[in-house]
């Protein structure tokens, strides 16, 4: 499978593509829906396009709890199918289709009562264990153990005595989401499909009662063309209702929004080797292992404020640490918090107010002909949903083709990384000793890249100095930040910082210490003005500005409304522009 680079090049080339030949699918959204419906459509051999109105993933995408998981509390919902869906997808990614980007994490599930709660905890416990090894892709997943108070915390000791009186250790998968969500993308574009990035669909085109395509508007540019297209999928999640508006008709479901606050702290505020798992009144929370950190999440609570920016307020941030504290010998403060990150779930609207209760089913809908909507479902059944959504644009442009369209593949389709990942990894020390790079270092990039870590190392042979880590972000390397730019993407500072790293949830700083540096390590790659660099680095800063003061507010509205004071990154076409006229 070859490589493809999201250079800025293939951007330009993906636009003038989409203007000059009608498509047979347009996705809208590059989410992980919209990636994986792009590859899809393109591994069926549809000419196809992808555009994003901002980055790949910068949505609900980039702000998940990280897991590739079959939801074991749905079990207790009765949702078995959903279950039983979404533990084969699990398995798959692990087995097959992108092994460098998702693995085995383990969570303790804490017992508060004894007999009768170890018996039904257990039961449904096992019951996941049984789905998991029934859908032919659980074999690698070890099986759960029960153990006693003194075996749980001698694999946690951060728990406290009176919290527990034995618990559950099971596994699940977890998962970098925003570089699994680009990496659906960029191998949609390795197998055809025209993909480009902050390009803004501003109307959809009519004939007669049918759409046939899009306008849109390429946000760094300025310019404005149409799309034409036989079938357009519309997977917008939280703003699926927005776009549907284009059609001036009325859509045949609506999303809701529920928002989902996650902390990150430091590995050693909390000691333990396990994730854990705990009841809330309300849902469950996770701390969840991450690198040399820790996510705690999540809230589950209505929103009707900025889609774009989903701000977590102090009351958020106290709910979590309360919870949490709850079980903890040592509690954590606001000062353990390195970052914290708000994303929306979109949720089929129903009856139920409480947003916990809504369905995480998805949901196809084809109520104007040429335009398809997904909306709904989880991160981990991706790949059903995008498979539901193209076959739904199949059926509605069968009377346009002269062929018939094979069924979706994808369960056979690895991501670009995935092939010959596992023989890299078991080379891992002779790539570091070939290098110059210490294992560790191997190790993070395999398990970011897979065997596109080739193409990384190469950047450090032609450039030694890419092989150093950046200042004040020391767990990622120079040549990652270039790459960003040069292979996945990456057109701005919160592209790179926030999404192909995680450095403004993994620092203290929040990234405003090594924006300065990637600004000009991604200038020499997108050609940018100082005025640009400059540009790039004041807004990031006002970012975090803007964050960490929704951070302290009471409530969602005072949140947002601090949140909403940092403008969108300016585009880059402006910029020079501004510095061309000034």
């Amino acid at each position: 499978m070859r490589s493809v680079a999201l250079s800025p090049e293939n951007r330009q080339a993906a636009l003038d593509a989409m203007a000059a030949t009608p498509l047979d699918i347009l996705v809208i959204g590059g989410g992980v829906v919209g990636g994986g419906a792009a590859l899809d459509a393109a591994t069926r051999g549809l000419s196809v396009g992808l555009v994003e109105a901002r980055d790949f993933a910068s949505g609900t995408s980039s702000r998940s709890s990280k897991l590739m998981h079959g939801g074991l509390r749905y079990l207790e919902m009765l949702d078995f199918r959903l279950v039983a869906e979404a533990l084969k997808e699990r398995g798959l990614s692990l087995q097959k289709l992108a092994p460098h980007l998702v693995r085995e994490v383990g969570f303790l599930y804490p017992l508060t009562h004894r007999v009768w709660e170890r018996f039904y905890a257990g039961s449904g416990v096992a019951l996941y264990d049984a789905m998991s090894k029934a859908s032919g892709y659980g074999q690698g997943v070890p099986l759960h153990r029960h153990l006693t108070r003194r075996g749980a915390r001698r694999m946690m000791p951060a728990l406290r005595k009176d919290a527990l009186v034995g618990a559950l250790h099971y596994y699940d998968g977890q998962v970098d989401d925003a570089r699994h969500t680009m990496f659906l993308s960029r191998t949609a574009a390795a197998y055809g499909a025209h993909v480009a990035s902050r390009t803004r669909v501003i109307g959809l085109l009519r004939e007669g009662d049918r759409v046939t395509g899009a306008t849109v508007k390429d946000l760094e540019s300025g310019r404005e063309f149409d799309i034409r297209a036989k079938q357009v999928i519309n997977s917008t999640g939280v703003w699926t209702d927005e776009t549907q508006a284009l059609t001036s008709e009325r859509g045949q479901f609506h999303v809701r929004a529920s928002k989902g606050v996650h902390l990150v702290v430091p590995r050693d505020r909390i000691r333990g080797e396990s994730g854990l798992i705990l009841r809330t009144e309300k849902s469950v929370l996770f701390v969840i292992p991450w690198g040399r950190h820790w996510i705690i999440g999540t809230t589950d609570t209505d929103w009707s404020l900025s889609k774009d920016h989903p701000a977590a307020s102090r009351s958020d941030i106290d709910y979590l640490l309360e919870h949490v504290n709850s079980v903890l010998v040592e509690p954590l403060t606001h000062d353990d918090v390195e970052g914290v990150y708000a994303g929306l779930r979109p949720l089929l609207a129903g009856e139920d107010e409480a947003t916990s209760k809504l369905s995480r089913e998805h949901a196809v809908g084809t109520s104007v002909k040429g335009l398809v909507v997904i909306a709904g479902g989880k991160y981990t059944t991706y790949r059903i949903m995008a498979k539901d959504a193209v076959d739904a644009a199949v059926h509605g442009m069968s009377s346009l083709l002269d062929r018939r369209v094979p069924d979706s593949c994808t369960e056979d389709v690895p991501l670009l990384g995935a092939d010959g990942y596992e023989a890299m990894w078991n080379q891992r020390q002779m790539l570091a000793a070939s290098s110059g790079l210490g294992v560790g270092r191997v190790e993070h990039l395999l398990h970011r890249y897979g065997s596109l870590t080739l193409e990384l190392l190469d950047l450090i042979a032609e450039r030694p100095d890419l092989g150093q880590p950046l200042t004040g972000a020391d767990d990622y390397l120079r040549a990652e930040i270039v790459y960003a730019a040069t292979h996945e993407g990456a057109r701005h500072l919160d592209d790179a910082i926030a999404r192909r790293t995680r450095i403004s949830i993994e620092t203290f700083d929040r990234g405003t210490d090594v924006a300065v540096e990637v600004a000009e390590l991604m200038a020499g790659v997108l050609g940018w003005t100082k005025a640009q660099r400059d540009n790039e680095v004041d807004h990031y800063l006002k970012r975090v500005e803007a964050e960490r003061e929704s951070q302290t507010m009471p409530d969602d509205e005072t949140a947002d409304a601090a949140r909403m004071g940092a403008e969108d990154v300016v585009p880059i076409a402006t910029t020079r522009t501004k510095a061309k006229t000034g």
